[in-house]
């Protein structure tokens, strides 16, 4: 007999996302416009291996990121946003929506580039729980990030953000004249009712010290929540 997959008789696509500004703790997301351009500029110089793993970049003068800002700023996809760091007021990167497929489903973050003094820090960690959390409120049931396989902090940064690995595509395309295998994460609207209770643990002020340390580590908070990437693979044997 033929097996099929999980009936969806209340599925409704969900609208494409539009232009809007979203507000966390330590971060904003605002729209991306060419005006951001040259704060983005001056944050970007601080190193130049930001643009390692991106197919376009880096930029040698500030009229050539003004202008492939505005060559991207208000599309529909992918729809960039500027990453706003609230304790300075100052952008310090972008990152985006992209792939956006309301008929499935699903939609990607990707695009991040983030200057180095917003890297690794807790306002470019919640910039994407916001994304993740507009997605699966907006009813997607699909949030996807995609990496260079060989990109082993983005690889890093995924798990540690609860996505779930899901194998590598193999020479999935060429950037900068370099083969590229492109290593899959994503996470579910069911992923999603386990991490979206660790992020906020995490998030949560009473979280850091008066120093800004941690006293629960987000990958921590998330690993129980992440699956295996073949859910079939127990009755395959």
């Amino acid at each position: 007999m033929p097996s099929f997959g999980e009936p969806l008789p209340d599925w409704t696509p969900p609208a494409p996302p539009q232009p809007t500004r979203l507000d966390g703790i330590s971060v904003r997301l605002e729209p991306l416009v060419p005006a951001h351009a040259p704060a983005l500029f001056a944050a970007n110089r601080e190193s130049d291996a930001i643009w390692d793993y991106l197919p376009y970049g880096p930029f040698g003068e500030e009229a050539e990121y003004v202008a492939w800002v505005t060559s991207v700023a208000g599309k529909a996809d992918p729809m960039f946003f500027t990453v706003i760091d609230t304790a300075t007021g100052l952008p310090g990167g972008v990152m985006s929506f992209l792939r956006i497929t309301p008929a499935s489903g699903s939609i990607e973050v990707g695009h991040i580039c983030l200057a180095p003094r917003l890297q690794r820090t807790r306002a470019a960690s919640e910039a994407i729980y916001l994304m993740a959390d507009w997605s699966f409120a907006n009813g997607y049931r699909r949030f996807e990030w995609k990496c260079d396989a060989l990109n082993l902090p983005s690889r890093r940064a995924a798990e540690r953000f609860g996505f779930s690995y899901e194998g590598v595509f193999r020479q999935a395309t060429v950037v900068k004249g370099r083969n590229r295998d492109t290593a899959w994460f994503a996470m579910t609207d069911g992923d999603w009712r386990c991490l979206a209770p660790a992020w906020r643990t995490w998030l949560d002020p009473a979280n850091f010290d008066a120093d800004g340390r941690q006293q629960q580590r987000l990958g921590d908070l998330t690993a129980p929540c992440r699956v295996s990437a073949d859910p079939s693979r127990a009755e395959a044997g």
